[in-house]
């Protein structure tokens, strides 16, 4: 078995202690970190060494963005592509060479694309397209078994949000960002382990908003994500969302998932 996690940390240098938590109670040999906001140097390196996860790999920035791959399997950094075409740190590939060998792992943090979902007036909204659409062109190339996780920003189905028809109009689940979505699905016949162990239209969020977590109503959308291979959706076994990491004090406004796979 290897375990294989997500988490949009939303600073792990802050939040390095919910991290190590995480990892002491779930255990996962595979844990991929969005949205790091940290360079390479300043990343936690020994607190991960000591739990552990000797493996690791980091791409990271200044105080935005950045993305971190750490193992206690042994791996190798495969691939940096930058999909947003600016320098942002926002991809890492790693392939692992222990359990699991030649297993691709794509850890993916895709724009949020700001509040307005018109390219013309939101240059923002035209990059989050741009960069769904480079990634498409890339799956179509691939050729070997691939696991593509992430914090991908949208929510496609209509039971991936708490109120369908009140977020039509709203980044991360507007029909365009779900049909460009959707032509990157099809472009590997890339599988959704979220619902393929959760089916719709059973709840399965992955974050609530800071400004509205705290009152109590539980308005949560499934914006993150883990998609395999057809070959190896098939060796996929269970799924979970880790939902209580939401109620840490000064937790991340995503949670992690975490996928078991009998390679």
């Amino acid at each position: 078995m290897v375990s294989i996690a997500t988490w949009n940390i939303n600073s792990v240098r802050l939040r390095m202690d919910q991290v190590a938590r995480f990892l002491t109670e779930q255990a996962p040999d595979v844990l991929c970190l969005q949205e790091i906001k940290t360079v390479e140097s300043l990343f936690p390196h020994q607190a991960f060494e000591d739990l552990g996860y000797t493996y690791r790999a980091v791409h990271g920035q200044k105080g935005y963005h950045g993305v971190a791959t750490v193992s206690r399997i042994p791996l190798r950094e495969f691939s940096r592509h930058d999909w947003q075409a600016n320098g942002e740190a926002r991809h890492v590939g790693v392939e692992l060479l222990g359990p699991g060998q030649g297993l691709v792992l794509e850890n993916v943090y895709i724009p949020a694309g700001g509040d307005i979902a018109d390219r013309e007036a939101n240059p923002k909204f035209g990059q989050k397209l741009d960069f769904l659409a480079r990634m498409t062109d890339w799956a179509d190339q691939l050729d070997r078994p691939t696991l593509l996780v992430g914090d991908f920003n949208i929510a496609p189905l209509d039971c991936d949000v708490y109120d369908h028809k009140a977020l039509l109009k709203v980044v991360s689940h507007t029909p365009l960002e779900v049909e460009t979505l959707g032509r990157l699905q099809d472009a590997h016949g890339w599988v959704d382990l979220g619902r393929k162990h959760i089916p719709a239209p059973q709840r399965n969020w992955s974050w609530w908003s800071y400004r509205t977590y705290w009152q109590g109503k539980d308005r949560g959308r499934r914006l993150d994500h883990m998609w395999a291979s057809p070959d190896l959706a098939a060796q996929s076994v269970s799924h979970r969302v880790v939902e209580e990491t939401r109620q840490w004090e000064q937790c991340s406004d995503h949670v992690p998932l975490i996928t078991e796979f009998a390679l």
